[in-house]
């Protein structure tokens, strides 16, 4: 996941601020899934430990990988005894027979796409699970959504998966069985102020220039404050379970 390396290590402190953790309701739907505690869990692209955070609670010893140095100090100094590895996806080793959970929350699109399920699948002991989840931020209001939208668009190009492209992309492998996808979701109300530091976080804010983050910023303080200082976000979390097949076909 060469790309994100350097995105948002520049802010690691603000991310983990800003940056909405994930439902509880997470840990229980993978172990039920499962079937027991996992022997371990290894996380791809843990960031500054938002997705970490809901894989504690499934009691197992965690192994988080994270290719920016800054954001794996940060997940370290809040979570010191889960074990960081500072590598890509692409460069990481697993351990010989394989990993029994190997989990990702919101860096899958930041993995090549080429290559992700394969080395997922071939990262995992044969019956493992993947779990891939993550957010999509809409409004609740969808006047809001549209202003926001058009808003963006006229800055610069904006592009959006569809909500559930990583259940597809899963699935569409080949490479696992019994796909599950679980959605959960919750409103988020910001300030203008809040919304701002949040919007400074996102990929496709940090990737522009930087007169377009300065154009963007502006224009998005503007309309917010013109909803009356408040924006409520609509977030819809999706989890999707898969397994390694305990016999892969030849």
């Amino acid at each position: 996941m060469p790309p994100v390396t350097g995105v948002f290590g520049a802010i690691a402190d603000l991310y983990d601020d800003v940056r909405p953790g994930y439902p509880n309701a997470i840990a229980d739907l993978i172990r039920d899934y499962h079937g027991t505690t996992p022997d371990t869990v290894t996380e791809i692209g843990a960031g500054t430990g938002k997705g970490t955070a809901v894989l504690l609670r499934l009691g197992a010893p965690v192994t988080c990988i994270e290719p920016d140095p800054r954001m794996a100090a940060r997940l370290t100094a809040t979570f010191p005894h889960v074990h960081t590895v500072t590598h890509t996806f692409e460069r990481w080793q697993p351990p010989s027979g394989g990993v029994p959970l190997l989990a990702c929350a919101l860096a899958w699109h930041w993995l090549d796409p080429a290559t992700r399920n394969r080395r997922a699948h071939a990262a995992l002991t044969p019956g493992g699970t993947l779990a891939v989840f993550g957010h999509e931020y809409g409004y609740a209001d969808p006047a809001q959504a549209h202003a926001v939208d058009t808003t963006l668009r006229a800055i610069g190009p904006t592009t959006r998966r569809p909500a559930d492209w990583f259940h597809h992309d899963v699935t569409a492998s080949g490479l696992f069985t019994d796909v599950h996808a679980h959605t959960l979701h919750r409103d988020l109300t910001l300030s203008t102020d809040q919304y701002l530091r949040l919007l400074q976080t996102f990929g496709p804010y940090r990737q522009r220039p930087a007169d377009q983050q300065t154009r963007a910023s502006t224009a998005m303080r503007t309309l917010v404050d013109g909803f009356g200082g408040t924006v409520v976000l609509r977030l819809r979390t999706t989890l999707v379970l898969a397994r390694r097949p305990h016999t892969d076909r030849p």
